[in-house]
């Protein structure tokens, strides 16, 4: 009888044993699996994070420039101002490529900014002198009758946004059409900076 509780004994501390074993295999296992999950998931947090703060930073500072370069270099003129603007460099350069139609823009802008002549467009273009107009379209009434094209108000507005090729020039002819005593007049008191298209432009 006592040799049936021994073998009863013996077999309970194997069956214990066994699974004590077999716990302690899925704590271990447990402890390993939850920490890597866990890296995972805070990786992928911080990763996600990143990208978000990344992404508004990227958006906050690209409205910035934005908005620097229209205020560093957009003209602010009126909207009449505008019109004239884009109506003058139509009757002089209408025929010129893009470039000779900027130079004409820049000359009208390098005036309104010239403390010796008006600080507007308008002023600018419609100036005389002892009764004469400073361009020849106003004199001659091209001005009022041109249609302003879609490759003149582009090159008006890349002007007026700060693109300038015109050395400074406050002055432009048309020598062929021109009136001899006016081209000599140009000739006798301004610096001829260079030709471009069928204009000579002067400082």
């Amino acid at each position: 009888m006592y040799k049936k509780y021994i073998c009863l004994i013996f077999l309970c501390n194997i069956i214990f044993t066994l699974c004590w074993y077999n716990v302690e295999k899925i704590v271990d296992a447990k402890a390993m699996v939850k920490p890597a999950f866990q890296m995972e998931a805070a990786e992928d947090e911080i990763s996600q994070t990143s990208v978000l703060l990344d992404e508004s930073k990227a958006d906050s500072l690209q409205r910035v420039v934005e908005v620097d370069v229209l205020e560093s270099e957009w003209m602010d003129i009126s909207k009449e101002d505008y019109e004239i603007l884009l109506k003058i460099v139509e009757a002089e350069a209408g025929g010129e490529d893009e470039k000779g139609k900027i130079l004409v823009a820049n000359v009208i802008l390098n005036r309104v900014k010239d403390p010796a002549f008006p600080d507007t467009v308008k002023e600018v273009v419609f100036q005389q002198e002892n009764g004469t107009s400073q361009f020849s379209p106003i004199a001659d009434g091209r001005f009022y009758s041109v249609t302003v094209s879609e490759e003149t108000e582009e090159a008006v507005d890349k002007a007026l946004c700060g693109e300038d090729v015109s050395q400074g020039a406050l002055y432009f002819a048309c020598r062929k059409s021109a009136d001899p005593e006016r081209m000599k007049w140009f000739d006798d008191n301004l610096e001829l900076l260079f030709s471009y298209g069928g204009h000579e432009f002067f400082y």
